[in-house]
């Protein structure tokens, strides 16, 4: 792919609050946009909402950008420090006599395209500099957004209103600002969500005004839950935070969530982070939405996590369970990386090892007879007598229990699994019990048998 440092593409996110996971496929494909060709990719808060702009959103943006990984070389600009700008661009537009000072009401824009059969409103300048300010559309002709994905997209503007650049109080919209920021920015293509498209004719038109060259666009289609209405919380996580949060890893999410739209020829699933700079290309991406299924990221997520080098997954578990990596915690993970598809389901699997466990009622009642106490009996001596409590030993011991009784690994190795875990499902036994140690199993299947005992002595009184 060749090198262009003059691309300098930007993604801008309103601080509403958590960074919702399409924000997070702009960021990323903007991102992979910049890294692939040597540009530079600028990051802009549009803050000029104060009430909903505060600083605690702002950092959620951040702090999801950090976990993601994903750099940026400027900012973030505040788009609310730069109101003075805007100002003198408004200034200027009303000097050359493109923009004007209109003191209609929205009743009054109403009923002048109602007489007018809906055409785009043109309204009638005013010295009052208290009104609102207009910027003038031509009445012939198209604006047309020449779009990576979607191609041309043309909007007649005998259909567009003379749309209002800066209130009364000489404030200025969304679509003015954002204008005036990407042409002092130099940003060069805007990727973002088609949810801007209808935004993008009158950026332009303000372009145009200003006499600045236009980025080149590339609106991409809106994600959507499997059962493709938009996505939201009831589809599972929906911002950065959550997935972080239930404990995927980065590479991951940034791997799936490339993957939303956009593929490569030979349908590759697994893309390192390097992989996808170098083979992403937005004029790839699709037109129809785009699915996002959180099982098939739970999927790709447990392929990330077993093929980590133990220090890493170790490292990763320790973070986001909040205790030291240890070689303790080192050799659980060793036993659970096969069986854990996300950060959050290892420490179920083994907390056993590290603190008493809470019996599941519902496993003990279905694993806890049968014969189990007799098993359990034996096992328990044969645990006793072991020399070594290595997996190998311990698979040999108990697999003689097994074939003196001729019954299935499972009537003897659950009763087992449940005494030492509490629950029916761990890591292999024979490992479980060797990271466990020979104490503390002892110590938990004697108290099994236990209890085993006693309630076998209550029935027989009933």
């Amino acid at each position: 792919m060749s090198s262009d440092p003059s691309i300098r593409v930007r993604f801008a996110p309103s601080p509403t609050g958590a960074l919702h996971i399409g924000g997070a496929r702009t960021a990323l494909y903007n991102w992979l946009f910049a890294r692939g060709r040597g540009g530079e990719l600028i990051l802009r808060i549009e803050d000029t909402d104060r009430e909903r702009s505060t600083s605690e959103n702002v950092e959620q943006i951040l702090d999801a950008l950090r976990w993601l990984e994903l750099d940026w070389d400027e900012g973030p600009v505040s788009q609310y420090e730069r109101a003075e700008r805007h100002r003198e661009s408004v200034d200027r537009l009303l000097a050359a006599g493109i923009a004007y000072r209109d003191s209609a009401t929205s009743e009054d824009v109403a009923g002048w395209k109602k007489e007018r059969g809906n055409r785009g409103y043109r309204g009638e300048p005013t010295d009052d500099e208290a009104s609102a300010v207009r910027l003038r559309v031509p009445d012939e002709g198209d604006t047309v957004v020449v779009d990576e994905i979607r191609g041309d997209v043309r909007f007649p503007n005998a259909s567009q209103d003379d749309f209002v650049i800066a209130r009364s109080d000489g404030s200025v919209l969304y679509n003015f600002a954002v204008a005036v920021d990407d042409a002092d920015m130099g940003i060069t293509h805007v990727i973002r969500g088609d949810d801007h498209l209808s935004n993008t004719p009158k950026q332009l038109l303000v372009m145009e005004a200003l006499e600045v060259p236009p980025p080149r666009y590339a609106h991409l289609p809106l994600l959507h839950g499997p059962d493709g209405k938009k996505l939201s919380k009831r589809h599972g996580a929906a911002s950065v935070q959550e997935l972080r949060d239930a404990g995927y890893l980065p590479a991951a999410v940034r791997n799936y969530v490339a993957l939303l739209g956009w593929g490569t020829q030979d349908d590759a699933t697994i893309l390192s982070t390097d992989e996808l700079i170098e083979r992403f290309y937005i004029a790839d991406v699709g037109r129809a939405s785009a699915i996002f299924d959180e099982q098939k990221l739970r999927w790709l997520n447990g392929r990330y996590m077993r093929e980590m080098d133990l220090d890493s997954y170790t490292e990763a578990v320790a973070r986001f369970v909040g205790r030291e990596p240890d070689e303790r915690l080192r050799a659980a993970c060793a036993i659970a990386q096969e069986k854990a598809q996300t950060l959050a389901e290892v420490w179920p699997l083994i907390g056993f090892l590290f603190e008493e466990p809470e019996t599941d009622e519902k496993a003990w009642r279905k694993v806890m007879k049968d014969g189990a106490l007799p098993l359990l009996q034996e096992a328990l001596v044969a645990l006793r007598d072991a020399g070594s409590f290595e997996p190998p030993e311990l698979e040999s011991a108990l697999g003689r229990i097994l074939a003196e009784h001729d019954v299935k690994p499972g009537k003897l190795y659950q009763p087992i699994r449940v005494a030492i875990s509490g629950t029916s499902v761990s890591p292999g036994i024979f490992e479980s019990l060797a990271v466990l140690g020979k104490e503390r199993s002892v110590e938990r299947i004697e108290r099994a048998v236990e209890r085993l005992s006693a309630e076998g002595a209550d029935a027989n009184r009933s």
